[in-house]
């Protein structure tokens, strides 16, 4: 196997795992990860859903044959609860150092003694240990196709950092293109976007907008989804569109049947965002999916994104979008724009736009915990045009909502920055990135605080949730033929 092994952690996770293994006490401590998975062509990610640590004279003694070890009693009950959980098991401790690490000649023995079985214990794994600097970490991984070795583990919080076993070879200088972006957050940074995979969820005004942005930015691969073609009404919001890709010369005729054929005809969303990304950046990797992210085929092409944008107003997206973030642990930012008009008055109301960064953890932004994905309407969604008519579920349904690109722009461009600085280590580590409401019309900002929800079934550590349960637990999707 060549493909390369990542560990995603969350970045509460890991602050409670460092800080055990580093009181400062400059001994060696103990724990084990409990982890889910998901294999994809980029490689494989394991995914930390719970840390046990051990307690230094109980869970973690003085060797026989080694410094430390973690006693049979906590392996057995641990790699037991990983079987029963059907999540994989990883036993971690500490080495000296900063910047640097590896196994040393006793742990690699102790391995080579006791994963084959442990192989078995947790039903085929993957089993393996992590061994930790300060700022670095390296794994043993054994699979029932062979031993590999980790690439690294990404930290997943307001900023997105990665450890490697050793520092990595210095850089190559960025395309002299993006030069004034190096003066920011140099070369480094501009490497890490190329690196990146990014979905993009609705290709509408906010959208496009994100695709138009993020391609300028140098990020390397964009998967974009979204069902829709383009109409008339899209253009003014829709970035890159022009008149024939709408079929304007065929639905602006008076003729009912060439209406319907210029409808047939018009381009898909994804195809001129797919145009628009080629332009700013003719060696991007994209794929432009032309399909609905509540069907499960096309979720799973997400499930290895590095980052998530969804940009989709149905409650349905949100439920899925939300599932992604937290099984598959990739953070993501969800958009949108509201425009509320009387219906009797027909006055416009209190037009807002929304920023809502989504994060893998507890008081991370979870959408079910800030009551963003109310069942009664994923139930008016599910039902078909007929049946809402018949429920009264809509009312003037042929009437579309306000919509302006300056509205889209105030939303999408706080979630592209946020993404930037994420992933460039630019924000003080005391940001918090909440949900974020702005005013149009009263010029005001609110900042939600983040909520959290004990039993939340996609956030939180109960037995129940898909938290980092990775492909071993079923998407909330429209299943194949239904």
């Amino acid at each position: 196997m060549n493909k390369p092994i990542e560990f995603r952690i969350d970045q509460p996770l890991y602050q409670k795992l460092h800080q055990h293994l580093f009181p400062g006490d400059g001994d060696e401590h103990g724990a084990v990860i409990a982890a889910g998975i998901v294999e994809t062509s980029r490689g494989i990610r394991l995914l930390a859903r719970e840390v046990f640590l051990a307690q230094d004279r109980i869970d973690y003694v003085p060797g026989t044959r080694g410094y430390r070890a973690l006693t049979a009693k906590f392996v057995a009950e641990i790699s037991g609860y990983c079987a029963e959980h059907n999540l994989c098991y990883f036993a971690v401790h500490c080495h000296g150092g900063r910047d640097e690490v590896c196994f040393s000649a006793d742990d690699i023995a102790s391995h080579e003694r006791g994963y084959p079985a442990l192989l078995d214990i947790t039903r085929g794994g993957p089993v393996g240990a992590l061994v930790f600097a300060k700022n670095a970490v390296a794994g043993d991984i054994w699979t029932p196709s062979g031993r590999f070795q980790l690439d690294h583990m990404t930290v997943i919080g307001s900023h997105i950092g990665r450890l490697y076993p050793a520092p990595q070879p210095r850089l190559c200088a960025a395309n002299p293109m993006y030069d004034r972006h190096a003066r920011l957050f140099g070369d480094v940074g501009q490497e890490i976007f190329a690196n990146l995979k990014v979905g993009i969820i609705g290709l509408g005004g906010g959208g496009s907008l994100i695709n138009e942005w993020l391609s300028h930015l140098g990020v390397g691969h964009i998967i974009a989804i979204d069902f829709d073609r383009v109409d008339l009404t899209n253009r003014p919001r829709i970035v890159g569109t022009t008149p024939w890709d709408a079929m304007t010369w065929l639905t602006k005729q008076p003729i009912p049947w060439l209406q319907k054929l210029g409808k047939r005809l018009a381009a898909y969303k994804v195809h001129v965002s797919r145009r628009v990304a080629k332009q700013a950046n003719p060696s991007i990797r994209y794929d432009a999916v032309v399909g609905n992210i509540v069907d499960e085929a096309i979720a799973h092409l997400l499930v290895d994104a590095d980052f998530l944008f969804l940009a989709a107003d149905s409650m349905q997206s949100r439920l899925v979008f939300n599932a992604l973030v937290h099984q598959y642990l990739i953070p993501g930012i969800q958009i949108g724009a509201k425009v509320p008009v009387d219906k009797q008055t027909r006055q416009v109301g209190d037009i807002f736009t929304a920023t809502r960064p989504v994060l893998p953890y507890a008081y991370g932004g979870c959408l079910h915990c800030h009551e963003l994905i109310p069942a009664g309407r994923l139930q008016q969604e599910a039902l078909s045009e007929e049946e809402r008519r018949t429920q009264r579920y809509v009312e003037d349904e042929d009437i579309a909502q306000p919509s302006v690109i300056t509205l889209n722009v105030k939303s999408a461009e706080q979630a592209v920055n946020d993404f930037m600085m994420m992933f460039t280590g630019l924000y003080q580590p005391e940001v918090q990135l909440c949900h974020q409401l702005r005013f149009a019309r009263e010029r005001s900002i609110i900042n939600v605080e983040p909520r959290a929800n004990d039993d939340c079934l996609d956030c939180s550590s109960s037995s129940r949730s898909r938290r980092a349960r990775g492909d071993r637990y079923r998407l909330p999707c429209r299943m194949p033929n239904a």
